[in-house]
């Protein structure tokens, strides 16, 4: 009897099981080092997570027990979160660039047994918090370069722990096929912890059931073929990866393929070429202002062919929009500019192949969205949350909207609730928040629907369309309707922004706290011959605010007269997880920042033209230093704010 025929393939070790029984050599994964795309096939893949969830064995870890991943996108994490699944344990993947302090509560909170690390620089943030884990039993790393020199009993090594697994197998023959046989989909699979933009993170416990089912439906739906190619590069603990990289691509029989490291994504994106892309806001983000100051800096000639076509290509796509006619000339030079322009951007960005992009986790700019749909990119906007397992609704090709989110996946219900709250129902909700009933019971409605926390509607075509954080969406004095996110993915689309902070609930006005893109604007002063020493030095100088009030301007004249942007302040220093002001996925954490910032905000409303503040500033490796500094205000219209002034 297979592995397979003991349990069919309701948990996501099965899945590897029947994969590598049915395509053994069709290559399952794929990592690139010193330059080299390393393959490993589906049958590779299964004999390594057979070895690690062995080798735990032989160390003693069993049902129940937990383990951690902790580092880039690598093949060898993937397979020891299967090997902890394939024994009955549980995996609970953490943020890379995660401070020491952040990583001893997910730990100790989740009782962690084993973590599984990277390399050194990950290795070195657990021992340093070792005294403050009672639970924790071993360290295993993946990259031994530099670790020879470690005589902890607690360190093992990849190879050390495989070897184990294999002595184990020899002594325990069916002791792998007996516990992968046990395992359903009711088992708890994943541990996966939310950003935490309004607190503390919350452990949200996924069955196999749930990532199984959400994947499963997805991929009814989604064009999506046997060996396509994914690029797996997003932060191993956002649920969206844990949704894609893993449990999708099990039940598609996709091919994941991680990059070489963090700075090289692009190019190893380009070098691939994948049929598929997911990327939250932030990756589109970064590849439209790259484009852009590309453009810039390219001669004349391509600099005006490129904003001709681009003008060409967002006009066709606003009629497409409206469901209005495209004039002939519109055509023809969009047939042009796909050879001059719009392909060869593709190919830059690395999407000539792929069918369709996603892009979740947050709200994208209409402006962004539409842009690349212009460009031929078949991007399509997805919603979700951790608790919902990551998904639970989609665009289809030919509904892509800039303003709505789609229609519900198969088997998914959705209800609008009080306040407006979007709640959904179906296999991917969650099973609860690990040792937190109270979070769970708040989360959950009394007949078993999950509050997505966002205020939204349902549109005449049967589209969910998502208006903001429903604790986020309030009113300005006059009653105008006011929503942060929308102004501040207005802003966004600006090159030369790259994090912004709106307020207005319950004021006259609209005001936002601006963090500048160093790379844009720094180039913008270096081509002007303006000196500049340090992000501090660069946001002070007079005419980096000129630009930014004149980038406003541009978007304030797409925005009703109520909801422009009055007022603005320029961060002396971008917002920072580690400073708490955004979580590891950048979603702002409004209320911390509106404590942290007070004296800016009153500076909006009160007419002031500068504030002081001074605020903690945390390193990576967690010492924390005071920076006392003076923000400027400035109004965008100053007759605007002078007649704010007066009143």
């Amino acid at each position: 009897m297979t592995l397979v025929e003991q349990g069919a393939t309701n948990t996501l070790p099965k899945l590897l099981a029947r994969n590598a029984l049915a395509h053994p050599r069709r290559p399952g994964m794929r990592e690139k080092d010193r330059g080299i795309w390393k393959t490993y096939s589906w049958r590779d893949c299964q004999a390594h997570v057979q070895a690690l969830a062995l080798g735990l064995a032989a160390n003693g870890f069993g049902r129940g027990d937990k383990l951690s991943v902790l580092g880039d996108n690598r093949p060898r994490l993937y397979w020891a979160q299967l090997a902890s699944q394939a024994i009955g344990g549980m995996a609970i993947p953490l943020y890379q660039d995660s401070i020491a302090s952040e990583l001893v509560y997910v730990l100790d909170h989740a009782e962690v047994s084993v973590v599984v690390a990277e390399d050194q620089e990950q290795v070195d943030k657990v021992l340093s918090v070792r005294e403050r884990l009672p639970k924790l039993r071993l360290i295993i790393f993946e990259d031994p370069l530099g670790m020879s020199g470690y005589c902890n009993p607690m360190l093992k090594s990849f190879a050390e722990l495989e070897e184990q697994g294999r002595a184990f197998h020899e002594a325990n023959p069916g002791h792998y096929a007996t516990e992968l046989a046990k395992g359903g989909a009711e088992d708890v699979a994943l541990i996966a912890y939310t950003s935490g933009t309004t607190g503390r993170s919350k452990g949200a416990l996924l069955s196999h059931g749930n990532l199984i089912a959400v994947s499963e439906s997805f991929v009814s739906v989604e064009q999506v073929n046997r060996g396509d190619n994914w690029l797996c590069y997003l932060p191993m603990a956002w649920v969206g990866d844990s949704i894609f990289s893993l449990s999708a691509s099990l039940v598609a029989v996709a091919t994941c393929n991680c990059p070489e490291g963090p700075e090289t994504v692009q190019r190893d994106l380009r070098e691939l070429g994948p049929n598929a892309l997911l990327g939250p806001p932030r990756i589109w983000e970064n590849m439209l202002t790259a484009l852009e100051v590309r453009a810039a800096d390219a001669s004349w000639l391509k600099r005006k062919a490129y904003t001709y076509f681009r003008d060409i290509a967002v006009r066709r796509e606003l009629l497409k929009e409206d469901n209005k006619a495209i004039p002939f000339g519109v055509r023809v030079a969009y047939r042009i500019g796909e050879f001059v322009v719009y392909g060869p951007v593709r190919d830059q960005l690395g999407l000539r192949r792929a069918r369709w992009c996603l892009t979740g986790g947050a709200p994208l700019g209409p402006d962004t969205f539409r842009f690349f749909r212009s460009f031929g990119v078949n991007l399509k906007q997805i919603y979700g949350a951790t608790e919902a397992s990551a998904l639970v609704a989609w665009q289809t090709d030919g509904e892509a909207d800039p303003n709505t989110v789609g229609r519900m996946l198969p088997g998914t219900e959705l209800r609008i609730g009080d306040r407006g709250e979007v709640q959904v129902r179906g296999p991917g909700v969650f099973k609860g928040y690990y040792k937190q009933d109270e979070a769970t019971r708040d989360t959950l409605t009394p007949d078993g629907w999950l509050k997505m926390g966002d205020a939204g509607f349902i549109d005449p075509r049967g589209h969910l369309a998502i208006i903001d954080r429903a604790n986020d969406v309030g009113k300005l004095s006059d009653g105008t309707p006011f929503a942060p996110a929308f102004i501040e993915n207005k802003l966004k689309f600006s090159p030369f922004i790259r994090e912004v902070v709106a307020f207005g609930d319950q004021q006259p006005l609209v005001a936002a706290m601006i963090a500048i893109d160093m790379t844009t604007v720094g180039k913008w002063a270096e081509q002007r011959g303006m000196p500049y020493t340090s992000y501090i030095d660069l946001t002070g100088k007079p005419d980096v605010a000129a630009l930014i009030l004149g980038e406003v301007r541009k978007i304030n004249a797409t925005l009703p007269d109520a909801l422009k942007v009055r007022r603005i302040a320029l961060l002396n220093k971008e917002l920072d997880a580690d400073d708490a002001e955004i979580t590891r996925t950048r979603k702002v954490r409004r209320g911390f920042i509106a404590e942290k910032y007070a004296p800016v905000i009153s500076a909006f409303y009160d007419g002031g033209t500068q504030a002081q503040l001074t605020m903690d500033i945390t390193f990576e490796d967690g010492r924390k230093s005071k920076l006392a500094s003076t923000l400027l205000v400035h109004d965008v219209d100053p007759v605007a704010g002078t007649r704010q002034k007066a009143a």
